[in-house]
């Protein structure tokens, strides 16, 4: 509830607590709504609200206007965190001020947007923590699991910074029990699915249990295909690449791989993944001779 709206309009009106409590209420009810935040009933509110031609309505949240609002500026964070552009993704997501979100959905969103952020841009792992045990702290209803496997994932990516890496596989492994029949009925849903499928092949990779990295990576290709969704293919791709390279796998098989994921990251503008794909042809055709 907005109380500095109500004693601004107060103010305003020139009055006093006791002038403006007198007829309604005792001015300590009024004290106590003030300056300690405890609501009177609403009789006495909306009493109180008319003497100060105030609209009972200016003292609430407007959830709908201020909720759509954090929506869209969390959709744009979340689709640059997809595309690699971090620097975007945390301008935006710095913006919105999370004491204005009741919701317990979005809190979580907030907090998974802002720690992956933080760890993609190799911020301090103990402020990545805090960010994403904000979200295992929250009381999960069945339909926000996701959201624990992502604090579960991006725990993971903190401990690979730390390197200490059989504390980061504790993580991922535990994600891997649930990530393959998890539901996507959203878009967004789709987008974070991926983005954990990814994370695994990627720490997999990392650890080189290279047969698992392949897996998930043509599994984030398969979910790309079965949603009609580009933003993952060319970095499932170029994962596949990496693996084939570690593999030493014959030239034209990786150049393949690097072909479609060109092609992947051209349709979806990924200048990002384009870069990287070049300096990787280059690497390619300068030692496989």
């Amino acid at each position: 509830m907005n109380i500095d709206r109500f004693i601004a309009a107060r103010k305003d009106k020139g009055l006093a607590q006791s002038q403006l409590a007198e007829g309604i209420c005792t001015q300590a009810t009024l004290s106590r709504f003030e300056n300690n935040g405890k609501v009177p009933s609403l009789k006495i509110l909306i009493k109180l609200c008319n003497r100060l031609d105030l609209p009972l309505s200016e003292l609430f949240p407007k959830v709908g206007i201020i909720h759509s609002e954090i929506n869209q500026q969390m959709e744009e964070a979340e689709f640059s965190l997809i595309l690699s552009e971090y620097n975007n993704a945390n301008e935006i997501i710095d913006k919105i001020n999370l004491d204005s979100i009741n919701d317990v959905e979005l809190t979580m969103r907030y907090h998974y947007i802002k720690s992956f952020t933080m760890i993609h841009k190799k911020n301090s792992p103990i402020d990545s923590l805090y960010e994403l045990n904000q979200i295992l702290l929250e009381k999960f209803t069945e339909e926000n699991e996701i959201y624990r496997l992502l604090a579960y994932t991006g725990t993971g990516m903190v401990y690979v910074q730390l390197e200490e890496l059989d504390k980061a596989e504790i993580y991922f492994a535990r994600v891997l029990e649930k990530i393959y029949d998890h539901p996507t009925q959203r878009m967004e849903e789709v987008w974070r699915v991926l983005h954990i499928v990814f994370q695994c092949s990627k720490f997999y990779a990392q650890i080189d249990e290279l047969e698992i990295s392949n897996a998930l990576a043509n599994h984030a290709i398969s979910i790309c295909s079965d949603n009609h969704v580009t933003y993952y293919l060319a970095r499932a791709a170029i994962q596949l690449t990496k693996n084939a390279i570690k593999q030493s796998k014959p030239k034209n098989e990786i150049l393949e791989l690097i072909y479609d994921a060109r092609a992947y990251s051209k349709i979806n503008r990924n200048r990002i993944a384009l870069k990287e794909l070049e300096e990787m042809e280059s690497f390619i055709n300068t030692e496989y001779q």
